[in-house]
């Protein structure tokens, strides 16, 4: 745990030489442990709800995530014989905002629930209208959040449990998740009680619309 704290550490202030070139991904990290230490050699395997067992994505993209931001902390992935289970989910909403003193008037709309699109995962859907006359909204935002539980399976017990909230221009893709799963699951399993902000610098992507 020493060594991924120090490269997690060094990763994210190296990078800030360089901000023209980086964006901020700035995470609201809460977690509940009742783990004061995970046994070598511990493994887990996947628990899936009702509803994500037809998300193609939750196998493809979410999960698969997980499983290398859990691999650095110590634990390793294995359907068949697992000493924990663990649930992941991402909750999206794409919040539409306007500036209240532009041209034209009218309120805008969103919605919630999963998707994929461009390459991020984001939730519902968006619009805006305004009379007299349409405009466009000043920005849109994702608000974005991951959760992670661990269960004893021998017990039937949750034994740690994480969140990390990151809103952004833009939907979270692969390197935004791992960021915030890395956030979520730092200091495993001894993290700090209450809510903290978790900041680290990574790439920019040019965004293709």
């Amino acid at each position: 745990m020493k060594r991924f704290a120090t490269v997690f550490l060094i990763a994210a202030a190296a990078t800030l030489a360089g901000c023209s070139t980086t964006r901020l991904v700035d995470s609201n990290v809460q977690t509940f442990s009742s783990l004061p230490a995970i046994p070598a050699g511990a493994t887990y395997r996947f628990e899936r709800l009702p509803s994500q067992q037809t998300m193609p994505v939750q196998q493809n993209m979410l999960e698969g995530v997980a499983q290398e931001s859990l691999q650095r902390v110590g634990l390793k992935h294995d359907e068949s014989s697992a000493t924990y289970s663990v649930q992941v989910g991402l909750q999206a909403q794409r919040r539409v905002e306007y500036d209240p003193f532009g041209p034209g008037f009218g309120p805008g709309y969103g919605g919630f629930g999963p998707g994929w699109r461009r390459g991020g995962y984001y939730g519902g859907y968006g619009g805006w209208y305004g009379y007299p006359y349409g405009r466009f909204p000043d920005r849109v935002i994702y608000a974005q959040q991951v959760g992670l539980t661990v269960r004893d399976i021998a017990s039937g017990r949750i034994v740690y449990e994480t969140h990390a909230a990151h809103d952004s221009l833009y939907p979270a893709d692969t390197q935004v998740l791992t960021v915030m799963l890395d956030s979520a699951l730092y200091g495993f399993p001894n993290a700090p009680a209450g809510v903290r902000r978790v900041n680290v610098e990574i790439p920019k992507v040019s965004k293709v619309n």
